[in-house]
């Protein structure tokens, strides 16, 4: 948990600004998962349950670890836990992270709205039949 929350501090307090407060919470309720790249935890996710399905929630990836389809292998990941729970799969994206989301068979479901500062939009995954053979690579290789 600790090493999960210092990779969220980093990106979420220190680059965008979020208030420690509103990083932090539903913490207890949540599934934490960490990747690692060459033996160094450099990225982390959760999700939760809520009213409306399965919430994923505070995707982090250090700075060295993005554009190396690491997020990409965290997000396929995590769906596959998510998926054992047979309800809706649902996220609220950053703006500059919806190409990547639509590219992972999510598609927007409401106007852009602002979220601890930031610009996002509600997305739901669609459940596309392509990422099956996907998620049977999805147990990290790295």
């Amino acid at each position: 948990m600790q090493i999960a929350a210092d990779i969220r501090r980093k990106v979420f307090v220190e680059e965008q600004n979020v208030s420690e407060e509103e990083e932090f919470e539903f913490e207890e309720e949540s599934t934490h998962f960490l990747i690692y790249h060459r033996g160094k935890a450099v990225g982390t996710a959760r999700h939760r349950l809520t009213e409306k399905g399965v919430k994923l929630e505070r995707f982090a990836l250090l700075k060295e670890a993005r554009s190396k389809g690491i997020g990409r292998d965290l997000l396929r990941f995590v769906l596959t836990d998510a998926r054992k729970f047979s309800k809706p799969i649902y996220l609220h994206a950053q703006t500059t992270v919806i190409d990547f989301y639509k590219q992972q068979g999510f598609v927007i479901t409401g106007p852009k709205f602002m979220e601890a500062g930031i610009e996002h939009y509600p997305m739901e995954w669609e459940n596309p039949l392509d990422l099956e053979k996907a998620f049977e690579k999805a147990i990290c290789r790295r």
